[in-house]
């Protein structure tokens, strides 16, 4: 099985005034198997977010490798951040296009349009679209170009419950039928349960991993919060240094 290898031995910045370094990631090390969805679970300010830039190829000064898997040249990546991050002067489905390599068809569009119940949307430009919708683009255009890679920064942080486990619902029914790494950081340890293969717990800086745990409740019985919750309390019973992370 291919594997997908993030080997950070060190990131640092410079300190303020010029003086010194801050030292934000140092001997990090993640394996992701090909479709394996991974969650990373971590303090405010641990690095989350430098660490997926740094996978992501949006941030190379740091001391470390990223691997793809073998027999391939390269990670193709896709990228769905906090906020949607969409064009406001193109179309939905303008927005989605554009993520399309040069001379690839547009057929891929057409499905994920209808899996994500926005074919009668793809017209509208971003500014007429809810904060549901707009992640749901989002999503779109980061599956449509079929990723070796999908990196998610918190991307239902601030949608009220109902559309965060509708938005959930979805990127587990796409992500099953185009199967492939996820690498998805959230701070909401029920919301990770319900969606991970396997939890990685993140130190405060600098930041390396402390943790990592096999989610082993059936993808059926997630949807029963009574489940994630007890899988949940377990878990911190087991791993109580695991609360201060929370």
């Amino acid at each position: 099985m291919s594997r997908i290898e993030i080997d950070i031995r060190r990131k640092a910045y410079p300190a303020r005034h010029g003086v010194g370094e801050n030292l934000a990631i140092q001997n990090l090390h993640i394996e992701l198997d090909d479709g394996e969805f991974v969650c990373l679970v971590g303090p405010s300010g641990c690095g989350k977010t430098t660490l997926l830039n740094i996978v992501a190829g949006l941030d190379t000064h740091f001391d470390g490798r990223i691997g793809a898997p073998a027999g391939e040249a390269g990670l193709r990546v896709g990228y769905v951040f906090q906020n949607p991050r969409l064009l406001p002067w193109r179309t939905v489905r303008e927005n989605i296009d554009l993520a399309l390599p040069p001379g690839e068809q547009g057929g891929a569009v057409e499905q994920l349009l209808e899996v994500m119940d926005l074919a009668q949307w793809q017209g509208q430009y971003p500014q007429k679209l809810s904060g549901g919708m707009g992640r749901r683009v989002a999503l779109a255009r980061a599956f449509v170009i079929q990723p070796t890679l999908l990196l998610m920064d918190e991307p239902f942080v601030s949608l009220d419950a109902p559309t965060a486990r509708r938005i959930r619902q979805l990127l587990v029914q796409v992500w099953l039928e185009r199967p492939h790494a996820v690498l998805f950081v959230t701070h909401d340890l029920r919301e990770a349960i319900t969606l991970a293969d396997r939890l990685v717990f993140l130190s405060p800086p600098p930041t390396s991993v402390l943790h990592q745990v096999a989610v082993d409740i059936l993808r059926a019985e997630r949807k029963d919060e009574a489940a994630v919750e007890a899988f949940r309390n377990r878990l911190i019973s087991e791993h109580p240094e695991i609360r201060a992370l929370l």
